[in-house]
């Protein structure tokens, strides 16, 4: 008997241990259901409309949206993948005065949201700018000078500005891809008679290739998001139309086509990047890591290197900041501080609660994706990753369909039992907007916190099962003192998107409640860019923690000395 209950009690612990696993499982997928639910949604809206939209938007809106949007796409991105790889080919391999300086300040557009860029650049370069006012003040209204500047106000003008706020996504792509590839690689290649420029096409280039493609598909992906800058440039893109045709032309069934079609456009994008990485494997035969023997130069060279990498910088991030300060401090005597730090409290309580909420999702993702690596929790962490390529637009019609059913069920139902009418609890809520965040920027702490993960043993987790701890206490116990810093970077990283994300906090926000980014949106959509141009700093100055630290992330990631 009691040889029976010491084999029930060396058995329990394996029991509770198997239960508790299939909890995090379960619970796992569970949670990236109801996170798939704005996707269903938008599908569902967009082919059980009773008057279909489609012949009325192929006809009218949808050429022009999707032209734009392509173009768009396509100009932004062969601009930005230019600039970033030739930018970090040249801080990797060379060595000039003022190249440690420049890799730092190469990422700083990354700070700057599109829309505040945008609104910067017009202020600068339009007609009623003071460029072109002081250029037709010092040679005539008529000179070829005053009459050379071209509207910032078009796709082309899109284009440029797009490019110069987004290449640090392949800037940081391509340099951490060239940080890291074996020297022995690029020996061989010199040995065999390339120069420099052939080694770096021959060689470099192509085992950058995946890490290129995930840059260029972040920056098409930040292209289809955005909402505001394009809405300012006057260029009709995707999102756009979406906007205008469920706020202004009150037709939701039409947003969502469109909307569909811009998922269509995703799944195509991450289709494409897929193949465009190629089924090779890029990657070192070898572990030896020596330092990169850097090619210094000199002379003119030298500053021509210098004036290269600076350039971007200057114009992706210094003149629209040195634009932003100009226009705050001429404003700061009669600046509305009562309505910026009502903003600023609502972005700051806002992002933080999205963060903390998506730094607990993501943990509970990837810690059942450790416990339990089957293909269903796997899908799962991959399936609650999917909304950062969800524009903030798709997204807010995605939610609003769900939200709407919930409460407009709750309702029939307190009527039909207490004759009482709740109304709408979740629509135009504080918990929309935040539910719009989690999904959008889910993916960023995932990628943190499953970085900080594979960094600790599976022996801990044998050990701790082997002592009898349950899952839940080892995470408690253990895993979370090693997590911190991942979770840190987590919730740092969540905040800071949260704080700039327009389009879908402008679409879901309760009535009369701004953020900084919504408000600067109303403030220049009625020509106040003065008034506008503090909350752009504050934005700015918030957004540049990360940066620098994702960028000391990548300086350093690789083995063998200095780089």
């Amino acid at each position: 008997m009691s040889s029976a209950t010491a084999i029930l009690k060396a058995g329990l612990p394996k029991l509770r241990d198997t239960v508790g696993h299939d909890r995090w499982a379960w619970t796992a997928v569970a949670a990236a259901a109801l996170l798939a639910l704005p996707i269903l949604a938008i599908v569902w809206i967009a082919l059980s409309a009773t008057e279909s939209s489609w012949p009325h938007l192929l006809a009218t809106v949808l050429p022009s949206a999707l032209k734009n949007t392509v173009l768009l796409l396509a100009g932004a991105s062969a601009l930005a993948l230019a600039i970033g790889t030739a930018t970090a080919w040249l801080v990797t391999m060379f060595r000039f005065p003022g190249r440690d300086l420049a890799d730092r300040l190469l990422v700083l557009p990354l700070a700057m949201p599109i829309y505040i860029v945008s609104y910067a650049y017009v202020d600068l370069l339009d007609f009623a700018g003071p460029v072109q006012l002081s250029l037709r003040a010092a040679f005539g209204p008529h000179s070829a000078f005053a009459t050379a500047i071209p509207d910032i106000r078009s796709l082309g003008g899109a284009i440029i500005i797009f490019a110069l706020a987004l290449y640090p996504y392949v800037y940081l792509s391509a340099r951490a891809s060239f940080v890291q590839q074996s020297v022995c690689a690029l020996e061989v290649a010199r040995t065999l008679g390339q120069t420099s420029s052939g080694a770096f096409w021959k060689v470099a280039l192509p085992m950058a290739r995946p890490a290129l493609a995930a840059g260029v598909l972040l920056v098409m992906m930040e292209c289809l998001n955005d909402l505001g800058a394009v809405q300012y440039l006057g260029v009709e893109t995707l999102s756009a139309s979406i906007y205008a045709t469920w706020m202004q032309r009150s037709n939701l069934p039409g947003a969502a086509q469109l909307a569909l079609v811009m998922l269509v456009m995703i799944a195509v994008l991450l289709i494409g990047e897929r193949i465009a990485r190629g089924d090779a494997e890029f990657h070192h035969t070898t572990g030896r890591y020596r330092a990169i023997p850097f090619e210094t130069l000199a002379g003119a060279r030298a500053y021509a290197a210098l004036a290269f990498v600076a350039l971007p910088v200057l114009l992706g991030f210094v003149l629209p900041f040195a634009v932003l300060i100009w226009r705050a401090l001429g404003r700061i005597s009669v600046f509305d501080s009562a309505g910026f730090l009502t903003a600023a409290g609502n972005s700051l309580m806002l992002s933080a609660t999205a963060s903390g909420v998506a730094v607990a999702l993501a943990l509970l993702f990837t810690y059942a994706a450790r416990l339990h690596r089957t293909a269903a929790t796997l899908l799962a962490v991959r399936m609650s990753g999917f909304g950062y390529a969800l524009p903030g637009t798709v997204l807010a019609i995605g939610l609003l369909v769900p939200l709407a059913a919930f409460d407009n069920g709750l309702d029939a139902w307190m009527r039909s039992t207490f004759s009482i009418s709740t109304g709408l609890l979740l629509s135009g809520s504080l918990f929309a907007v935040t539910a719009a965040l989690v999904i959008r920027f889910l993916a960023v702490a995932i990628s943190s916190i499953e970085a900080g993960l594979e960094r600790i043993s599976p022996n801990i987790d044998a050990a701790a099962k082997t002592l009898g701890t349950r899952r839940s206490a080892a995470l408690r116990m253990i895993h979370l003192p090693m997590l911190k810093p991942a979770l840190g970077a987590a919730a740092l990283l969540v905040f800071v998107d949260a704080m700039k994300e327009l389009p879908a906090t402008l679409l879901l926000r309760p009535f009369n409640f701004e953020t900084l980014a919504t408000r600067m949106y109303a403030l220049t959509a009625a020509e106040q860019f003065e008034e506008a141009a503090v909350g752009a700093v504050a934005i700015v100055l918030i957004g540049l923690i990360p940066v620098l630290l994702l960028h000391r992330a990548v300086a350093a990631g690789r083995a063998g000395g200095s780089n």
